[in-house]
């Protein structure tokens, strides 16, 4: 009863017009945000901070969240038409979305990620509100061990299931961990890798290397291919615009998936968005009945992710409102946003304020549906991007790419980087080299760096410290399983008839 006068009381605070009105920029600004490569919800939020130091602080969270949970929708649009990750989480959607694309199901997969951002953005909701205490105890539990454990077992499921040959998924994922390690260590503050550049010492931004090994390694197989006709099919047709009956059916399991990893990944501090999109991705992946084509063009490749992506953000709510510690850029810099308007996110947060608490609950309910209602109606218009013929869409692709990566550093070396890592990914599309494996190392080597050192420090450099402890221990053993599955014939079979088409 204490939950439902809560939510009661938050629905009453969220319905004010000025708090709804705030809620709707939120999630138009958030849309923009995500459609657009590079910018991201930690850039825009902090350009925006300023503007609410003035605002209600009821309003101005209500805001900042809608660019939170909106810019996950918006992220979904390049990565089906263009192949062009609006964030680091769309880069998985890429792998199956986009190929939906170039079948003229371009209507469909839009429809479907924005359903899926819908049930599981719910359902993110609904943890917050039910689980958030219990949830919170256990990712307290985690300590630098178990990160680097979780890590290691979403990076080892992921060379399992990225290619034919587990050496090249490998060496693909030991590539994407090199670089993450350029820059200046964190502990020793040396220079690692930079080769005397200046640009390299703060690291190589995941969005170039995103944006290179994707879209631009898309544009110069492309080209290569010399086609003259429209690059994809234009679906025709109210009907082949939007997800079909059997389209929901096959995802069915696909939302429930996406929307339990999602939260639970995000409620984990240092988890992210990227993490619970490759899990939910690879789970989805290693149970359905037509795995062999996924990377094809499957449906259910685009809603699982995308469903994590977006439960996810209710999911990193949780340790910020109730333990105070940020899991991400954008949460970190929720929490200095709370802390500059007053308030002190703890344990004692939901006591103290419950209307700024529930209000914010019951904003974001409101928030997913006002995001259906947008992207819905907009899935006819984005598909007509399809109707460019190859000559316009070419240099828009490059355009957008170039604009996305020169916006987030102003570093014309960034460009350069871009173009390096443009003909990285072309290579490795001509060796048959997974590019999955190297995104998500680059994604997680700087957290798996930090945590295996921190790991080390508390044991006084004792690596025992990863398998002493229970949780540490059991998903260690499992990303040595994984990896080790290739070396069992009737298991690798299985792997090998999952990858044929894939």
């Amino acid at each position: 009863m204490e939950i439902l006068a809560g939510l009661l009381n938050g629905f009453a605070v969220a319905l004010e017009p000025a708090n709804l009105f705030w809620c709707f920029v939120g999630v138009l600004l958030g849309t923009v945000v995500g459609i657009l490569p590079g910018l991201g919800p930690p850039a825009t939020i902090a350009m925006l901070l300023p503007l609410t130091f003035n605002m209600n602080p009821a309003g101005a969270i209500i805001m900042l969240a809608g660019i939170y949970y909106g810019a996950k929708y918006g992220g979904s649009t390049t990565s089906i038409l263009m192949n062009v990750p609006g964030e680091s989480a769309s880069v998985v959607t890429c792998l199956d979305g986009y190929q939906m694309a170039r079948k003229g199901r371009a209507g469909p997969a839009l429809g479907i990620a924005a359903i899926a951002s819908f049930v599981a953005g719910t359902v993110g909701v609904l943890g917050l509100m039910l689980v958030a205490p219990p949830i919170a105890k256990f990712a307290l539990s985690f300590s630098s061990p178990e990160y680097f454990a979780l890590m290691s077992l979403g990076l080892a499921l992921v060379v399992l299931l990225a290619g034919r040959s587990i050496v090249k998924a490998l060496l693909a994922a030991l590539v994407g961990l090199w670089i993450a390690s350029v820059g200046t260590d964190l502990f020793s503050s040396t220079s690692r890798f930079t080769f005397g550049q200046m640009e390299l010492l703060s690291g190589i931004d995941f969005v170039v290397v995103a944006i290179g090994v994707f879209a631009l390694a898309e544009v110069m197989v492309n080209m290569e291919a010399r086609e003259e006709t429209q690059l994809l099919p234009v679906p025709k047709g109210l009907r082949n615009l939007l997800p079909t009956l059997q389209d929901l059916k096959d995802c069915r399991f696909a939302f429930v998936n996406g929307s339990v990893i999602g939260f639970l990944v995000g409620a984990l501090p240092g988890g992210g968005s990227t993490i619970a999109s490759f899990l939910s991705y690879g789970l989805e992946k290693a149970v359905s009945p037509r795995r062999e084509q996924f990377g094809t063009g499957v449906i259910e490749g685009v809603a699982a992710p995308e469903g994590a992506n977006n439960s996810e953000t209710g999911g990193a709510l949780v340790p910020l409102l109730t333990l105070g510690i940020p899991g991400s850029g954008t949460t970190a810099i929720l929490l200095a946003a709370l802390v500059l308007w007053g308030f002190k996110p703890g344990p004692l947060f939901i006591p103290e304020h419950p209307a700024l608490f529930w209000g914010l609950v019951a904003s974001m309910y409101i928030g997913n549906v006002m995001l259906l209602i947008l992207n819905l109606p907009l899935v006819p218009l984005f598909a007509q991007v399809l109707r460019m013929p190859v000559y316009l869409l070419y240099p828009l692709i490059l355009g957008v790419s170039m604009v996305g990566v020169y916006s987030v550093s102003g570093s014309l070396f960034d460009l350069l980087l871009l173009m390096v890592f443009g003909l990285l990914g072309y290579l490795m599309r001509k060796l048959d080299y997974p590019s999955a494996p190297l995104i998500l190392g680059l994604a997680l080597g700087a957290g798996m760096e930090r945590a295996l050192r921190q790991s080390l420090m508390m044991s006084e450099g004792k690596l025992s410290i990863l398998v002493s402890r229970p949780i540490s221990a059991v998903m260690l053993s499992l990303a040595v399983l994984v990896l080790l599955i290739p070396m069992f014939g009737k298991l690798n079979a299985w792997r090998l008839r999952a990858l044929e088409q894939g």
